[in-house]
């Protein structure tokens, strides 16, 4: 046997074996604690970067139905209990939008879309509306019905108050669009641009924060209105004051006298 290549690979062996037994040496020279606090240290680490990860993709959940009095914002938008809600798949005037009636003269269809909306609505109460989805602006979309079950959406359009928005509705109202439209009823006795384009004609931004149409529920308009005595609409000063006398006097119909919904025209 070759001696020298004997102790060589002796040699080697003793320079691995002494590594290693140097290394364990070291490792047992750490305190435990150390290690331990170290180890903590990378799982907490790990775990921030993972809960920042998930904090950027947030997630909401799916709101239970709503029901309650409602306030109307406009024609295809309400309030209850403080939660704006858009019905889905129609879309209405906007509050400054006017159309043009049969005689070709300018009317504010906006407004009387709301009129007629916060109309239909008090016959029967509470609303109902079930979630269907967040719109862009963070608004709960959904579909609202009223006590006895009627659509809001479908009897809007079906009254020519708000049309079918077939991007979102996939034509879920046509058929009561092409009612109205036949019968010439709302919007339709006379011509008018469509709200989605009437908003990018007027650079509409997110929604505004308007107060509900909700007059009733104003305590401050209550406090100076009264039903004694009777009015005029030559005796009113506004378009609020000619509406709370409509919605809580006796009398308030006088100031309808077509029986469109708006009172003192003149001021409406």
């Amino acid at each position: 046997m070759d001696k020298s290549r004997y102790d060589n690979r002796s040699g080697q062996w003793r320079k691995r074996t002494g590594t290693r037994r140097s290394r364990a040496l070291r490792w047992a020279s750490v305190p435990g604690r150390l290690i331990f606090v170290t180890v903590a240290a990378a799982g907490a680490l790990a775990a921030q970067t993972a809960w920042r990860h998930t904090d950027s993709l947030p997630e909401r959940p799916r709101p239970e139905p709503i029901a309650g009095v409602a306030s109307v914002i406009d024609g295809d938008t309400i309030e209850i209990h403080g939660q704006r809600i858009r019905f889905n798949g129609i879309d209405a005037p906007e509050s400054r939008q006017l159309c043009k009636n049969a005689n070709g003269a300018d009317y504010p269809c906006g407004r009387r879309s709301a009129q007629a909306l916060d109309a239909f609505l008090a016959a029967s109460r509470p609303v109902q509306c079930t979630f269907v989805t967040w719109d862009r602006y963070g608004r709960f979309v959904g579909d609202c019905r009223r006590a006895d079950g009627a659509s809001a959406a479908a009897w809007m359009v079906e009254q020519g108050q708000a049309l079918d928005w077939a991007r979102y509705s996939h034509g879920a109202y046509a058929g009561q669009q092409a009612t109205a439209k036949a019968a010439k009823v709302g919007i339709w006795v006379g011509t008018f641009q469509v709200p989605w384009e009437w908003r990018a004609a007027h650079a509409e931004g997110p929604p505004p924060l308007s107060r509900p149409l909700g007059i009733i529920s104003r305590p401050q308009i209550a406090q100076s209105y009264s039903c004694q005595p009777r009015r005029t609409c030559s005796q009113i000063g506004s378009c609020d004051e000619a509406n709370w006398y409509l919605q809580n006097c006796s009398w308030g119909g006088k100031l309808d006298r077509d029986k469109d919904g708006i009172p003192c025209e003149s001021h409406c």
